[in-house]
């Protein structure tokens, strides 16, 4: 942090959010701790085509909503006494609170896999080819619902699942093993934040092949550079809730299991209220997405991140 930042007295996060919309640890978390969780997990199930339903059994009941984890289905829930490593990380508390104040509280945490190609059935991929966001829980198995399942996800702002609730919580991830170029990494779009909320699917156009312009749909755009989030076990970022972000189908040939937080701001005032009014754009909006229909299946056949 230079000097200049330093005199405006920000904690580095603050000031990452500020410049970048996200806020990358130096440090992972307890790696052990993480490989241990992870054995645990994958013991509980098989992240293969065991997943999910057969083709018939689909069409027979189809179901795109209520398909995510929610209280009392929720995989963590089994292992509330196995996150400390997470909750109470240093590292993670002092930024965390710099950000939210120290009453923040925590808003919503889940087991996020990005399935494998070969685990994918083909009836499924050629259903959800060219969709912008491939949540695969509609075609999974009701017992496996307590974690989301992703086959790829365009860029958005986690500000999609929440209507008309303002900017004032964010983004937490931390990964439980190494992530390569080839198991769906996050890729995370710096200072997209500073246009506030807008719709998805968002107006992207790459300019070079890590750079992109990002425009609002109210005359305001952005050139953006495009990090792709590698790391070892216990990489841990975080971002704003109108920071653009994605992943593209895992490549790899296992499955990519990670930690997500939705961390709320308290009562109190805190860092957040100073990124946030740094933002050109509004933050909240009545309606986050136009891509599904009234049953919540996908209407829009459009991908952006996949050019990446």
């Amino acid at each position: 942090m230079n000097a200049q930042k330093a005199a405006r007295g920000h904690h580095p996060a603050v000031e990452a959010f500020i410049e970048d919309g996200a806020h990358l640890f130096d440090q992972p978390v307890d790696p052990d701790a993480c490989a241990a969780l992870l054995a645990q997990i994958r013991a509980d199930r098989h992240f293969d085509h065991r997943l999910f339903l057969t083709e018939a059994e689909f069409d027979a009941d189809p179901q795109y909503t209520g398909v995510n984890p929610r209280p009392g289905r929720n995989l963590l829930e089994r292992f509330e006494d196995r996150l400390a490593f997470v909750e109470q990380d240093p590292n993670v508390v002092d930024a965390v609170s710099a950000l939210l104040g120290p009453g923040y509280t925590i808003l919503n945490k889940k087991v996020v896999c990005g399935v494998s190609q070969a685990s994918v059935p083909a009836w499924i991929r050629a259903r959800i080819l060219g969709n912008p966001v491939n949540n695969l829980g509609a075609y999974v198995r009701p017992e496996y619902r307590d974690v989301t399942y992703f086959y790829g996800i365009d860029f958005h702002q986690d500000l999609i699942d929440y209507k008309e609730r303002p900017a004032d919580f964010l983004t937490l991830y931390v990964y439980l093993h190494p992530v390569s170029r080839q198991d769906a990494p996050l890729f995370l779009l710096k200072g997209t934040h500073r246009l506030g909320g807008t719709v998805f699917p968002h107006d992207l156009t790459a300019t070079s092949e890590a750079s992109w312009t990002y425009r609002d749909g109210r005359g305001g755009e952005v050139e953006t550079d495009q990090l792709i989030l590698t790391g070892g076990a216990g990489f841990t970022g975080m971002w704003h809730a109108c920071t653009l972000h994605g992943t593209q189908p895992d490549a790899a040939d296992h499955e990519r299991i990670s930690l997500r937080y939705l961390l709320a701001q308290g009562p109190a005032r805190a860092g957040m209220d100073e990124v946030n009014a740094t933002l050109r754009g509004p933050l909240s909006l009545t309606e986050t997405r136009v891509d599904l229909d009234a049953a919540g299946a996908a209407q829009v056949k459009r991908n952006t991140i996949n050019q990446a």
